[in-house]
């Protein structure tokens, strides 16, 4: 007697499943996001006696944390922003999910790593699921990249895939766009439903981890920015990579949101051209640039992503407010650091800003999460109610505390040596310094560097300075 299979119902954003349908799934919190979907035969249905017995299992040998530890093989890409991300290459046999906003450059940018790649001699699969392989081709030849050896295909069944794939010498990349309109034959249901994304990155994982072969897969994004589909695939890939940006801007950022083979908090930068992706080695200069230095409430930030300095204009404008409750708008930065650094303000810078609307802005598209940035945000708000532009050849740093106490940072040696190296002559810091070893050496700092250590410093040094002007 054949197993009866039962209809499973899936929530198509957390991969929850029920024995009905729901309006809003318990896990999540998503509504009508319930569909329903054929559903394997229970392997617990039947009587305990007609169950299979479950075999032996096999002893396998446990190893000590002693032993010889061997660094990763990694296939560099031959793009230095996207090797910087993963951690210096692509590990043989890992799984890379990258997302991003559609249009965002995903596919320019994987059709330029793909031809790098081949032009160096290695075996690259470019596999489509969107697009006909004359589309994949009329975009590398619109990118300079026809003549480039990559094998192309337009295929959405896993199972071929992996059999054509396994014919040959391994690839040493392949591509899969996307993962969500993939489908294999042991789940029944509609491509791009969870069972069959979980179901099509399993066979993919497996393919990658038994011949080597270093596997990205492309992955849409929901409106909020996630990566749609089961949450339980980020946890199957070895990387989660996102390729953000703006379509007002033309710069890309890369960076990965987890990587078991490198850091997590690196970034690429690209900017987009009429020949594809270009690289930005030094992307403080393209967010530096067109700033106006004679303006009010504009200040440079001395940030850190990763072990990249990066320089970046915040610009603030506080203006008086018609609305009985005054307006709060921020771009680029936590709307509740902004709240704080407003209240330390008001308590201890000794400022009135309860009536006034405040706008705060990262220029170029830049989102920043350090709380470094507190020191700098906090500059340029004064100054734009006070209406006295602050040094144009001045960079700020620095972590505030409730109590308005300027905290130290990390890394300040190197945010004062990318500051030099665009040309500017003096820093505020924080007053106190992270403690080094007895036995390191006082570093020279680059530029001349003015410490305060409480935010009523930052305050008379503006106020000071518009007296002085006036």
């Amino acid at each position: 007697m054949a197993k009866q299979r039962h209809p499973a119902f899936t929530c198509q954003e957390c991969g929850a499943v029920y024995n009905r349908w729901k309006g809003k799934c318990e896990a999540c919190g998503g509504w009508n996001t319930i569909v329903e979907e054929a559903g394997a035969a229970s392997p617990m249905a039947g009587p305990a006696a007609t169950r299979p017995s479950r075999a032996k299992g096999r002893i396998f040998p446990l190893e000590g944390l002693q032993g010889e530890t061997k660094e990763a093989p990694r296939t560099p890409s031959g793009i230095a922003e996207l090797d910087r991300v993963t951690g210096g290459g692509f590990v043989h046999g890992s799984i890379i999910l990258l997302g991003g906003d559609p249009g965002i450059g995903k596919s320019t940018l994987l059709m330029q790593a793909s031809a790098a790649l081949a032009m160096r001699g290695e075996r690259v699969a470019y596999i489509s699921g969107e697009e006909a392989v004359a589309q994949v081709r009329l975009r590398a030849e619109r990118l300079g990249l026809g003549q480039a050896p990559v094998e192309l295909a337009s295929e959405t069944n896993v199972e071929d895939i992996i059999a054509t794939l396994s014919q040959g010498r391994p690839p040493a990349l392949a591509i899969i766009d996307s993962i969500q309109t993939m489908w294999t034959e042991t789940v029944e249901s509609a491509p791009g439903t969870v069972t069959q994304v979980r179901g099509s990155a399993q066979a993919l994982i497996r393919f990658a981890k038994t011949t080597g072969t270093a596997v990205i897969l492309v992955g849409h994004v929901t409106k909020d920015g996630q990566i749609a589909g089961p949450r339980v695939v980020e946890h199957m890939v070895d990387a989660v990579v996102s390729f953000e940006g703006d379509t007002g801007h033309h710069f890309r950022i890369m960076r990965a949101v987890k990587n078991r083979f490198g850091p997590t908090d690196e970034i690429g930068v690209f900017e987009m051209s009429d020949q594809g992706l270009r690289e930005v080695p030094n992307p403080s200069e393209l967010f530096l640039a067109g700033r106006d230095m004679a303006t009010a409430g504009t200040a440079v930030f001395a940030g850190m992503e990763g072990t990249r300095p990066l320089l970046v204009e915040i610009q603030a404008l506080v203006a008086p407010s018609s609305l009985g409750t005054p307006r709060r708008a921020v771009v680029g930065w936590d709307q509740s650091r902004l709240s704080m650094v407003l209240a330390v303000l008001e308590a201890h810078g000794g400022l009135k800003l309860g009536m006034h609307d405040v706008y705060l802005n990262v220029a170029g598209g830049l989102r920043i999460t350090e709380p470094a940035a507190d020191l700098a945000a906090a500059a340029a708000l004064v100054s734009s109610l006070s209406g006295n532009p602050l040094p144009p050849d001045t960079v700020y740093f620095g972590e505030m505390g409730l109590s308005g106490a300027i905290r130290p940072v990390a890394q300040e040696q190197a945010r004062l040596k990318e500051a030099a190296k665009l040309g500017f002559s003096s820093a505020v810091s924080p007053a106190a310094r992270i403690e080094k070893s007895k036995t390191s050496k006082p570093e020279r700092l680059p530029l001349s560097t003015s410490s305060i250590g409480h935010i009523t410093d930052l305050v008379a040094g503006i106020a000071a300075r518009r007296r002085k002007a006036s």
